[in-house]
């Protein structure tokens, strides 16, 4: 894959300090997407195998992608907050993107896995260019619907925790569309390539 460019950072929340990682292809400026991490009270960070590989796939394809810690995990300041401060951490990370020289901020998107995708979800609006859901875990949490965008929702038929089947009234919403990975489970352990194909997929489709 392509050489990436990142610089460790951090940005503000409100009150409170997040770090992060911006990762930036050869040419900019470009467009771009803030990843979001799995629930932290479950180990979940921005150094989770599906953000990493959603922020490599991204770059090789020529995306500047923002990745960081929620509030609480890592050495973000704060508490957990049940998905509640969080949805603000999401749009602090957003508009700190659209606000660096090496990214067109006329074309945003956002990716969020598992609780991130959750909270990816409540965050979203009609200024993004694309929103992706990766695993959200529906068998446990209700999620928003409307997000004001394309919208890819995307999992493993091996999931239990995003059973395909409540997925696929996911997918049915308007301006979503559903792509389930075989033998995929909620780690995506193994299935990486698959997952990273897909978002670049979409987010062609919507980037252009």
């Amino acid at each position: 894959m392509t050489q990436l460019t990142s610089r460790a950072l951090k940005f503000s929340s409100g009150s409170l300090a997040l770090e992060g990682v911006l990762h930036l292809p050869p040419e900019t400026p470009a467009p771009a997407v803030v990843v979001c991490h799995p629930h932290p009270q479950y180990g979940g960070d921005m150094e989770n195998n599906v953000v990493v590989a959603a922020c490599d796939w991204m770059i090789d394809r020529g995306y500047a992608a923002l990745r960081f810690n929620f509030r609480g995990a890592g050495a973000s300041e704060g508490g957990y907050d049940s998905g509640v401060g969080e949805r603000d951490d999401v749009r602090a990370a957003l508009a700190y993107l659209g606000e660096q020289p090496e990214v067109d901020a006329k074309r945003l998107g956002l990716i969020g896995y598992s609780f991130g995708a959750m909270v990816a979800a409540e965050a979203a609006s009609g200024a993004l260019r694309a929103l992706a859901l990766v695993s959200p875990p529906l068998a446990v949490a209700d999620m928003r619907v409307g997000w004001g965008c394309p919208a890819l929702v995307l999992g493993g038929d091996s999931d239990d925790v995003a059973p395909a089947h409540r997925l696929q009234v996911l997918g049915e919403q308007p301006g979503a569309e559903l792509e389930i990975v075989q033998g995929a489970d909620h780690s995506w352990w193994g299935f990486e390539d698959d997952l990273g194909d897909a978002l670049v997929r979409f987010f062609d489709r919507h980037f252009q």
